[in-house]
């Protein structure tokens, strides 16, 4: 299957990030688009960033354990995971540079929706600022975008 890169750079600006993620998991949810539009947010590592993600991360288990404690005080009928989910994975850096790159993976005989999906999300309020750039399997630099798509969290 071809697939198709859009990279978007959000600079410093956190919160449009976090919008347009919530904006890309709607359209995932709505249109049933779970592996046909993936991404994953780019956050340059910087020293700074570093530094303050170690406390955090030190906080997390105690946060978890105490998630699990009031998780067993509930009654059976009830889902102990919602708390845990709520945590957000990565702390937020509001310092550093923030990018999106959200990969299109349409199979050959959906070239129609491809199309319209690669129109339709710079096209969009939180992506218009962002600088979209809209790189194909052909292009010299989709090999790196690959692997940096690749060996993103």
């Amino acid at each position: 299957m071809a697939h198709t890169y859009i990279r978007f750079d959000f600079g410093t600006d956190e919160e449009k990030a976090q919008l347009a993620r919530h904006k890309l998991d709607g359209w995932r949810q709505a249109f049933r688009l779970d592996k046909r539009v993936q991404y994953k947010l780019d956050r340059p590592e910087s020293p700074a960033a570093e530094t303050t993600a170690k406390p955090e991360a030190a906080e997390k288990p105690a946060a978890a354990a105490k998630a699990k404690g009031k998780a067993a005080e509930k009654p059976a009928g009830k889902k102990a995971g919602k708390p845990a989910e709520a945590v957000p994975a990565k702390p937020a850096v509001t310092d550093g540079k923030v990018g999106l790159l959200v990969r299109l993976y349409f199979s050959p005989h959906e070239k129609l929706s491809e199309q319209r999906w690669i129109e339709r999300i710079p096209s969009e309020e939180p992506f218009k600022s962002a600088a979209p750039k809209v790189i194909h399997q052909h292009d010299a630099e989709f090999e790196a975008t690959d692997q940096q798509f690749e060996s993103l969290v």
